[in-house]
């Protein structure tokens, strides 16, 4: 998974190659609506964040909802790859599930706090946001589907209503266990949760099976 590492504010003035001005502004970018939200961040905070002048950002990014939408599919790309990832990390299916769930549980964890772009954004009302919001979580449940439909011989529609029940409990929870501060370790708190589901998934044969 990709991360944004946390910029320092860089003199104004200094010439960058345009990849990497772009960014150097997606990183000052995500840290202000981090901990602003959008609709109290101000390109002007971004621009000062990122030591260049609005001229420049404007360069770049038309206007605040471009650059929030860019980074918003970055960072839904970065979820989306981590969850493919921890799939096709291993062929035990109770270690796909701890993988698949760690990977939601590292994606909060990330101290970028980028997450909250994706999870607890206040622009949720701006249909090009929830469209890649839901985007995401629907790419992330399909990716788990296939797996589960290939594995069980359930159903496409059957294998996807537990695939977003898997998802949706292991972004909920891995946002509660980050929000409270809880004193459970992630390894033991996947554990857990990876127990608590795999009970329950572990019910249906795999296919082919007499059993």
């Amino acid at each position: 998974m990709t991360a944004i590492e946390h910029t320092e504010a860089r003199p104004r003035g200094t010439r960058l190659p345009r990849r990497a001005r772009r960014n150097q502004l997606l990183g000052a970018a995500q840290e202000v609506f981090v901990a602003q939200g959008y609709h109290a961040a101000a390109m002007d905070d971004i621009a000062e964040r990122a030591g260049v002048s609005k001229p420049v950002l404007y360069q770049h990014f038309p206007g605040k909802l471009d650059l929030y939408l860019a980074l918003l599919d970055q960072h839904c790309e970065a979820l989306y790859d981590a969850v493919r990832e921890a799939l096709a990390s291993t062929t035990d299916n109770k270690q796909r599930v701890y993988a698949t769930m760690d990977a939601y549980f590292a994606y909060v964890e990330d101290e970028g706090g980028a997450f909250r772009l994706v999870f607890e954004s206040d622009l949720t009302n701006e249909p090009a946001v929830r469209d890649r919001v839901d985007k995401v979580s629907l790419q992330c449940a399909e990716a788990i589907c296939q797996i589960i439909a290939e594995d069980t011989g359930l159903s496409r529609d059957q294998a996807m209503l537990l695939a977003v029940g898997l998802g949706g409990v292991s972004q909920v929870v891995a946002r509660y266990w980050l929000a409270t501060s809880s004193p459970v370790p992630r390894d033991q708190a996947v554990q857990l949760l990876t127990s608590l589901a795999w009970r329950g998934i572990a019910g249906f044969p795999l296919h082919g099976s007499e059993h």
